[in-house]
């Protein structure tokens, strides 16, 4: 009997550590160069995307928003600017997500714009090599995001759709930024640099951040030294999508 209750045991534990994401891991659905080609197709529920962490950012099925996923909340910021909360069943073409847990905070200065703030917390980082997860809590004298609405098939490359984006501008604001900084290796698998988005403090308005100036706010940064590809399975869009192009260039107009 007690070696059928530690075998019992030991299964659940093995059984849990599993099912567990793990610390300091960042885990991604499929690859950026993906999405800015224009596969928009949701592969992952919201619901599973959560089993793996309780930060990050992303966009939804048909590229209908911005995601943003905050205390274990996904959130969606829509073209209308308007923020919503989709249950677990809506689904992600593309979405990067990490158990956040402080390593190190830093105080927020005055009147920074967003290649200012991006300056400053390189310097507090030693190894540029890793991945960051952010969480900066604050108050903004200027914010200014996107939101894409949901694409109609045959899907549009996502520079064409970003040409036609809603632009929200927002002033003396107080809310939260969540988001990534990435090492520059990898190109076409994430966004080298930061990838940032916004939600205020009221959960009403947000987006994709494209500026911003800073009053006052805590930053917290999360080490990640690890990270997880989930790549599409089903379906015929990603066996044909060409990877092998370089969109770096389309990338940049699509973040700035």
């Amino acid at each position: 009997m007690k070696r059928y209750i530690a075998g019992i045991f030991c299964f659940l534990l093995l059984l849990f550590s599993v099912q567990a994401p793990a610390q300091n891991t960042v885990m991604q659905v499929s690859t950026i160069d993906a999405l800015v080609a224009g596969l928009y197709d949701g592969t992952m529920s919201c619901g599973r995307l959560l089993q793996y962490g309780d930060l990050g950012i992303g966009t939804f099925d048909r590229l209908e928003g911005e995601m943003l996923v905050l205390d274990g909340t996904v959130y969606q910021i829509k073209a209308d600017g308007r923020v919503y909360t989709p249950d677990g069943s809506m689904t992600t073409p593309w979405a990067a997500v990490c158990r956040f847990g402080a390593d190190d905070t830093i105080t927020l200065k005055r009147g920074m714009d967003f290649k200012e703030l991006g300056e400053m917390i390189d310097a507090s980082i030693s190894n540029k090599n890793l991945f960051y997860a952010i969480k900066i809590t604050g108050t903004f004298s200027y914010m200014k995001t996107r939101s894409v609405p949901a694409q109609n098939k045959p899907y549009p490359p996502l520079v064409e759709v970003t040409k036609k984006q809603s632009v929200f501008e927002m002033k003396n604001i107080s809310g939260t930024i969540v988001g990534f900084r990435c090492p520059t290796y990898v190109k076409g698998i994430n966004v080298p640099g930061y990838h940032l988005h916004f939600i205020s403090e009221d959960h009403a308005r947000g987006g994709h951040i494209l500026d911003l100036e800073t009053v006052a706010g805590l930053c917290a940064i999360d080490r990640c030294n690890q990270f997880f590809l989930v790549l599409p399975t089903e379906g015929e869009a990603f066996k044909k999508v060409d990877l092998s192009k370089d969109r770096t260039k389309d990338l940049y107009q699509i973040e700035k």
